[in-house]
């Protein structure tokens, strides 16, 4: 074995510190979510339910108030996927994610628009998000005027992606559904993005929140290419995992010991640990890793001695638990205490049922 070769119960443990989940902090949620620098999104429950598993104390009001508050905004960011961060991250973060943003847009709707003018598409789509709010679909239809003969939902989809637009509330908010609104990030928060961000910003947050890591785990997390000749400039520390593969971290950053304990902890969907790294043998077993994650979706998961250890999910204010492996009874009870507890957050009358494996 290497020297300074990291094995997996070192990466693990040290993960989990730096994501809040060795002991629930006793920090605010917008240290949080600036820690872990942006929170995903996708759905509007799971970051709450993800900050309440990281903070000593949380209530679905704490951020909710930060959305009002335009403390914390709701966009497309990492990987162009839908992302809250705080209001001066976003200004940084999503400048850097429009090459991603665009590779997403071209994959899917390239063929769609192949005849329109992009630059004209966001002047236009700009200029009626001036001043106001528009649901996506208003939007969309907005444009289809100027190309009645192109598929509107992807004009309407372009938009989002050509121009920084966040979803303001109660757009995103606890238990609040509904057409997504655009809202010019500009506007909402009062000041301009900034013109030409670092990539190294992004690097070294990153790995303060989720390092020891590769260049492939950074540029699997945030859709990013080309950052080995970035990360090789930085004044990193390197590591080897015990493959052999190079890992980064900051030169003061530390380890955690491997045999620190660590709490069971339930995961919500697309929880910004799962999807954080190309290479996720710190946290599951690759054929875990193809149960968790089936096509675009992550699925909830709860951790037992700090891996994945299984899938759950929220079913007519039940809290179902399936393990994918015969649990011992301690682990159980204490699995089943958690969820409790998460019961009562999500104000669910349930109870706590499983699927035995």
């Amino acid at each position: 074995m290497r020297l300074n070769a990291l094995n997996r119960r070192v990466l693990n443990r040290t993960t989990l510190e730096r994501q809040l989940l060795l002991g629930r902090a006793a920090i605010s949620p917008a240290r949080a979510i600036e820690r872990l620098v942006a929170v995903q999104g996708q759905d509007v429950n799971p970051p709450y339910f993800g900050l309440w598993s990281r903070l000593a104390s949380f209530t679905q009001d704490d951020l909710t108030s930060l959305l009002y508050g335009r403390q914390v905004v709701r966009g497309s960011l990492l990987r162009g996927t839908q992302h809250l961060a705080l209001a001066g991250d976003y200004l940084w973060l999503r400048p850097l994610m429009q090459a991603p943003l665009s590779r997403a847009r071209q994959a899917g709707f390239g063929r769609a628009t192949r005849d329109v003018d992009l630059e004209e598409l966001a002047a236009l789509a700009r200029g009626h998000l001036t001043g106001r709010t528009l649901t996506r679909s208003q939007l969309r239809d907005l444009l289809a005027e100027r190309w009645p003969r192109v598929d509107a939902p992807a004009l309407g989809w372009s938009a989002q992606t050509l121009l920084p637009v966040v979803h303001t509330p109660p757009s995103g908010v606890w238990n609040r559904g509904g057409a997504t609104p655009f809202t010019l990030a500009e506007e909402w928060l009062g000041r301009p993005l900034d013109s030409a961000p670092p990539v190294e910003r992004l690097v070294t947050r990153y790995l303060a929140a989720f390092g020891p890591a590769s260049v492939m785990d950074v540029q699997a997390w945030s859709g990013l290419t080309r950052l080995r000749e970035v990360m090789s400039a930085l004044p990193l520390r390197k590591y080897h995992d015990t493959e052999g593969r190079i890992l980064y971290d900051l030169p003061d950053a530390p380890l955690a010991p491997e045999d620190v304990p660590a709490p069971v902890r339930f995961l919500p969907y697309f929880d910004n640990l799962i999807v954080a790294y190309a290479d996720r043998t710190r946290l599951m077993t690759a054929e875990q890793r193809r149960i968790v994650c089936v096509g675009a979706v992550v699925h909830p998961t709860f951790l037992v001695d700090g891996f994945v250890a299984g899938r759950w999910d929220l079913k007519d204010g039940d809290l179902v638990i399936e393990p994918f492996h015969p649990l011992p009874g301690p682990v159980m009870a204490e699995l089943a205490g958690e969820g409790e507890r998460l019961l009562a957050f999500a104000g669910a009358r349930g109870a706590v049922t499983w699927v035995r494996p």
